[in-house]
């Protein structure tokens, strides 16, 4: 049973991701759409990320993000996103 509902947590887990990662890609169409660069659009949202995580968890969890993002960066797992923009 432990195994059904550690199943169910993740499905609604990666459902609620592609949510965000479509109210995301929205988000950045639009700022495009309205001639804001690329730079100004991804500093914007990742100020937004940070503060709201601090607000609701905490430094260390801030922080534990930008260390994941940064390995993220550094193994090269952004490129295809790069592409599609």
């Amino acid at each position: 049973m432990e195994r059904g509902i550690n199943d169910i947590d993740a499905l609604v887990r990666e459902e609620k991701r592609l949510t965000a990662v479509e109210s995301h890609n929205e988000a950045w169409a639009e700022g495009l759409s309205a001639g804001i660069e690329p730079e100004i659009i991804a500093e914007a949202a990742l100020s937004t990320a940070f503060g709201e995580l601090l607000r609701a968890s905490g430094e260390s969890a801030a922080l534990a993000l930008l260390d994941r993002m940064r390995e993220k960066v550094i193994a090269g797992e952004f490129e295809p996103l790069l592409r599609r923009h």
